[in-house]
């Protein structure tokens, strides 16, 4: 059975893979995103490009927090998915442009919600963060786990988007999900992000800043692992008194920063020159995902190996990089 979807943030990394999936499927998707300059717009065109191909897609230029014409949007198109992927990433930024996140995240989240109150939306399929679980000591990071101790502004506004979203669950039986993905990459992923600065900088032989003297730990998921989770989590909408789910995704092991740098390494056939640096503010020492729950949910839990990888994204940027170029 064919669906419509409304994947918001398309020409984002995770939002420009699941609409592709999607179309790939024979859905109907409306991709919207602002195509802000937070990073290099020619890589949201890049991914943009992906998908335009596609008879069944359709672009629309939009700010979330842009409530009439959001309103407008549900109204018209009458979705029966929404997967909800845009927001203003990254935790350092949001040190240094805090109403971004306010408009994006939680005016965002909003319009989201009310376009999907009031248009019967069949499932609503959001974007948390692992950034939720802040100073959390216990290990691995669950679902059940206290969240009160945000560390940056962009995770305080992903608690809050799952507060909004719970709410929404119980006032108007909506049925919401709401992922935490942990650390996503591979080919097409953000600039800002440590596997494309690292990269970037390695290839040009220039220094690299490792934080916390290399002693943080990531539980990097890759993009078609996250893609896997998302397409197979929205065929399970909530049901009950509260229609509300919860999922972490994310690999279930934790890699050691010198363990990716060595990935980057043997990908790149060069050696990195480390500046060794304290913790940053708002940066936690490590994330650290129970895939439980999803793993009882749809039978499946992420696996790919950082190696693995790290080598299809040194890959895809080398290419990249090329392309610009000629």
């Amino acid at each position: 059975m064919t669906r419509k979807y409304l994947v918001t943030g398309a020409a984002g990394f995770i939002g420009m893979y699941t609409a592709k999936r999607l179309l790939e499927q024979g859905h109907e998707v409306v991709g919207l995103d602002n195509l802000n300059d937070y990073y290099e717009p020619e890589l949201k065109s890049y991914r943009l490009n992906q998908l335009i191909p596609y008879e069944n897609f359709t672009f629309v230029e939009l700010d979330l927090a842009n409530r009439e014409g959001m309103a407008a949007l549900f109204a018209a198109e009458k979705f029966d998915r929404v997967i909800h992927l845009a927001a203003q990433a990254g935790v350092r930024y949001s040190i240094e442009n805090p109403f971004a996140y306010v408009d994006s995240n939680l005016v965002g989240m909003m319009t989201v919600l009310e376009g999907c109150r009031h248009n019967k939306v069949e499932h609503l399929i959001y974007a948390s963060s692992s950034s939720v679980y802040g100073m959390n000591d216990k290990i691995p990071f669950a679902e059940e786990d206290q969240v009160d101790n945000p560390v940056s502004l962009y995770a305080a506004t992903k608690k809050s988007n799952e507060l909004m979203a719970h709410s929404y669950a119980k006032l108007y039986k909506l049925p919401v999900t709401g992922l935490r993905f942990f650390t996503v990459y591979g080919p097409a992923g953000r600039p800002d992000m440590a596997p494309w600065l690292f990269t970037e900088a390695i290839l040009q032989d220039k220094p690299i800043k490792v934080f916390n003297h290399g002693k943080m730990m990531r539980d990097f998921t890759y993009i078609d692992d996250i893609v896997e989770g998302v397409v197979r989590i929205q065929d399970e909408a909530p049901t009950g008194s509260i229609p509300y789910n919860l999922f972490n995704i994310g690999n279930n092991e934790p890699i050691q920063l010198s363990r990716f740098i060595q990935a980057i390494e043997k990908a790149t056939g060069k050696t990195a020159d480390k500046i060794m640096l304290d913790m940053q503010p708002g940066d936690v020492e490590r994330t650290y995902a129970d895939s439980g729950r999803l793993e009882e949910a749809v039978g499946y839990k992420p696996e790919t190996e950082i190696e693995l990888g790290i080598e299809r994204f040194v890959e895809w940027y080398k290419a990249y990089k090329e392309n610009k170029e000629h």
